[in-house]
């Protein structure tokens, strides 16, 4: 073996050191400079070291292996060749870094003589993802074996956050020098023995809060069941949003960014958990003088604090007994019923009822035992499940790229997790964050075959803006031209050519009968939608709710008109 080429030496021995510290699947974009890695990897997964996913894309590469990463928190990682197909892992980067995520990138590079050269396909990619990854190396063409040992062991650890509880994304720059191929075929035998990087437990300390007083719990994206316990021992009323993995239990409250309007101003202290982002009132609160804002972050030098005005960031609540009589919880249930009741009425064909009606079918799969993974789209999408969608059962798994909110990669992210979990994806999502991610449903003739269904909302444009400022009626002469952004897409026909099952649905009644049968193989259903008249919509529902949570004879079940626009 001593005569091997050097870069099919360092390939090697940087798979079996991402083996040895825990790596199981890795995403391969084809290219030349990253050639060694693939014949190693390829080597690792035939003798069952790992699993290797191959994709032609390098962007969507990038959201696969953040999708597998995120379905147990085990770094996976994403490998490329040198020049742009590097540029192109940039988004899932950012996505990982924000959203805690361990993603490996390891993007090949030519040797160090041939950099500032005018070489093909060579540009500065140390670096190329600025502040993101926790940790970032280049590592020469004649790179050590020890120096590589090192190295993955330092990267691994930052990735996973084993040190310092903050886990992201690495980036392993890796310098090859032909020739590429190597002399003769790798057998890797045994796995290798698995390495372990002791970790460190979160600072900031665990206080007490007593329980009672006019205090709520915020759960954003990822605050995990911790969160419906604390609101729970203290007898707080839970605003959660759908991917906190908190929506569940008696104390979530529906329609809870409606409610502020009517209790916001009473609210006193707020427990803040995870990664809120989703409602401007919520932001509105945790930014209003006044308020004690306790942030529970267990790990991280980052917290949630947009407004600065946290009094208090720290490890862990501990509930102590309290002045709690149940008044003030039990009016936040009365007042989300009331507002359960208005949005049970709403019979619209809109985004507010497609989340009702996929995420009874969910709850509905879950209680049967069929394990599925919810997938939420970043825009439109998941403001709607935040507001439509009541408790939901414990366990049932609801996601969304929140780290950055951005619209790419959602399909690829859920891809990444139906192969990491063997369970089905459910991915709902409106037009524009489909088309921007269509090529995700591209599957090569060699992968395995993925159970994913995505349910899209196509109104023809970006109808989240007209919720915003830039929706209002004297901005109605710009708006459909930069950011409703109208298309007409046939999706039938893009789905035919990926070799996608598309089928159309036109009432709430058919969505749910198709979403009463099993996930299998890759599906597109499409819901249809109007957005000419959402921004009256929502103020006509948003009115309703607040009829009826008033206390007295107005706020007594009026729910008789409905707001739906059908006769």
């Amino acid at each position: 073996m001593s005569g091997e080429a050097p870069a099919a030496l360092l390939a090697r021995g940087l798979v079996t050191e991402l083996v040895r510290g825990g790596v199981r699947h890795v995403v391969l974009s084809p290219g030349s400079r990253s050639a060694p890695l693939a014949y190693a990897m390829l080597a690792a997964h035939d003798a069952g070291w790992l699993r290797l996913h191959v994709r032609v894309d390098e962007r969507v590469a990038g959201f696969v292996a953040l999708g597998l990463a995120r379905a147990d928190g085990v770094p996976a990682a994403v490998v490329t060749t040198s020049g742009t197909a590097v540029a192109n892992l940039h988004p899932a980067v950012l996505e990982a870094a924000h959203s805690g995520v361990p993603l490996v990138v390891l993007t090949a590079d030519r040797p160090h003589e041939l950099r500032r050269t005018g070489a093909s396909q060579t540009t500065e990619q140390v670096g190329i993802f600025a502040a993101a990854p926790r940790w970032a190396a280049d590592l020469p063409a004649d790179t050590p074996p020890a120096a590589t040992r090192q190295v993955v062991v330092r990267s691994l650890a930052a990735a996973t956050g084993a040190r310092s509880s903050d886990p992201g994304p690495v980036h392993l720059n890796v310098a090859f020098r032909d020739p590429l191929v190597p002399d003769a075929d790798w057998q890797p035998g045994d796995r290798p023995a698995p390495r372990e990087v002791v970790a460190v437990r979160g600072s900031g300390g665990t206080v007490d809060v007593p329980a009672g007083g006019r205090a709520v719990v915020v759960a954003g994206d990822g605050a995990g069941p911790e969160a419906a316990r604390v609101a729970e021992a203290g007898g707080w009323p839970l605003l959660a949003e759908p991917t906190s993995g908190a929506r569940t239990g008696p104390h979530a409250v529906p329609a809870y960014r409606l409610l502020l309007a009517e209790l916001g101003e009473e609210v006193e202290r707020v427990l803040v958990l995870g990664h809120p982002t989703l409602s401007r009132p919520v932001s509105a609160l945790l930014a209003r003088p006044g308020v004690d804002v306790v942030v529970v972050a267990p790990t991280g030098a980052v917290w949630p604090d947009v407004a600065g005005t946290a009094t208090r960031v720290v490890g862990g609540v501990r509930v102590v007994p309290g002045d709690d009589d149940g008044a003030w919880l039990a009016r936040w249930q009365r007042a989300g019923a009331a507002a359960e009741r208005v949005l049970a009425d709403h019979e619209e064909l809109d985004g507010l009822g497609v989340a009702r009606t996929v995420a009874a079918a969910a709850t509905a799969a879950h209680r049967e035992g069929r394990r599925e993974t919810l997938v939420l789209g970043s825009s439109m999408t998941v403001r709607d499940w935040d507001l439509a969608v009541p408790a939901l059962p414990q366990g049932l798994r609801v996601v969304a790229n929140r780290g950055l909110a951005g619209i790419d990669g959602t399909v690829a992210t859920a891809i990444g997790l139906a192969l990491a979990t063997g369970a089905p994806a459910r991915v709902v999502l409106g037009d524009l964050t489909f088309l921007h991610d269509a090529g995700a449903l591209l599957r090569g003739t060699l992968e395995e075959e993925v159970d994913l269904q995505v349910v899209l909302l196509n109104d023809r444009g970006g109808a989240i803006f007209a919720t915003l400022e830039h929706g209002a009626p004297e901005r109605a002469a710009s708006f459909e031209r930069v950011f409703g952004t109208p298309q007409e897409v046939d999706v039938a026909a893009l789905c035919a050519g990926y070799g996608v099952r598309h089928t159309a649905v036109g009432s709430r009644a058919e969505l749910a009968a198709v979403l009463a049968e099993p996930v299998v193989g890759r599906s597109v259903v499409e819901v249809t939608l109007d957005r000419t008249d959402l921004r009256d919509q929502r103020a006509r529902l948003a009115a309703s709710v607040s009829r009826a949570v008033r206390p007295g004879p107005a706020g007594q079940r009026r729910t008789g008109a409905r707001t739906s626009r059908r006769g």
